[in-house]
């Protein structure tokens, strides 16, 4: 009986690996597609997307979902937001490591979770413990730090945080599953894509059709590049913890940082060194804070079983509420670069 379990367990974190591992590796692939510009691929990525998620659905025969979102006008809204936020998102990511900024883009990964715990307490009014202030605090002087060592503000990091972060917020209000909201997201994306790829051709500035075959067919897999890795989380959040996803969507930004630096040669003088050590240093303390409440969670639970039904359900909903108050460190990155 514990056989499958097991075997579910590896499977889920065989697909974990493989998604984040995916997300991680990316920056090897938007270089392949120069000449075009960031814009061209962004719109191309966005237009192959809905055909590639659309043929998923089309498999798995997953489609009730779209009759109750196209009656319910706030939440078609809200997709709406979401797709021109991640549309922020995938623009500065293709451009940033396009343009030798492969480092800073993985930055904006690291200090994302701090930014959603960020944005918990400043809009939805969360309380936070004090592993987890702790950490936001060591962050903002990671990003002053990062600072003085860029000579600016790290834009480019900050703007990927708060956009995936924002991101998150929307999606978590939208409530749908993964392949149903990409697939909501790239058909609001998808004609002002077309649209820009048609004007694009009608000016003679497009690389689809003149920079051969295998340009276009590589424009043309950046939905497969879009999609695959999502079927593969998709995969593994029905199979593994949320706890176990949490730890592993750190290694697409730590996959991204050894690119930029081993890979790309990217510099990294001293300051920067130090400032990605105090974001490092943040993330260890939320992940031990996140581990430690979940096991003390788990335990309570546990010692509740031989108490009365009543007195079960009162402190389990107490645990409950408590748990959804606080901002979730696991983010499953469900659109990721």
């Amino acid at each position: 009986m514990t056989g499958k379990p097991a075997a579910e367990r590896r499977t889920g974190l065989l697909n974990g690996f493989a998604a984040y591992g995916m997300w991680g590796l990316v920056p090897l692939f938007w270089p392949l597609l120069k000449p075009a510009g960031a814009v061209e691929i962004l719109a191309h990525r966005m237009v192959w997307s809905l055909f590639f998620v659309a043929a998923a659905l089309l498999l798995i025969r997953r489609w009730a979902w779209l009759g109750e979102l196209l009656r319910q006008p706030r939440k078609l809204a809200l997709v709406t937001v979401a797709a021109a936020v991640i549309t922020v998102n995938w623009g500065v990511y293709i451009w940033s490591v396009n343009s030798g900024h492969v480092v800073e883009a993985s930055l904006g990964y690291f200090i994302n979770p701090l930014v959603t715990i960020a944005m918990g307490v400043l809009l939805l009014k969360e309380r936070l413990r004090p592993a987890q202030w702790a950490a936001v605090g060591v962050g903002a002087a990671a990003v002053l730090v990062l600072t003085v060592g860029y000579g600016r503000p790290p834009w480019i990091s900050l703007c990927l945080a708060f956009s995936f972060a924002t991101y998150g917020l929307v999606k978590k209000k939208v409530n749908l599953g993964g392949v149903e909201s990409l697939a909501a997201e790239t058909a609001v994306q998808f004609l002002p894509a077309l649209g820009y790829l048609l004007w694009l051709s009608a000016r003679g500035d497009s690389t689809f059709t003149t920079e051969g075959a295998g340009h276009a067919a590589l424009l043309a897999a950046t939905g497969i590049v879009t999609a695959l890795p999502l079927v593969c989380f998709g995969a593994a959040a029905i199979r593994v913890p949320l706890s176990t996803l949490g730890l592993l969507q750190y290694l697409a930004p730590v996959f991204q940082f050894l690119l930029g630096v081993l890979y790309f040669k990217e510099a990294m003088p001293p300051e920067r060194w130090a400032g990605f050590a105090l974001v490092w240093l943040a993330l260890v303390l939320l992940t031990w804070d996140a581990l430690r409440t979940a096991r003390r969670a788990a335990r309570a639970l546990a010692g509740k079983d031989s108490a009365p039904r009543s007195s079960v359900l009162a402190d389990t909903t107490g645990v409950a509420a408590d748990t959804a108050s606080m901002p979730s460190e696991a983010n499953p990155l469900e659109a990721r670069p």
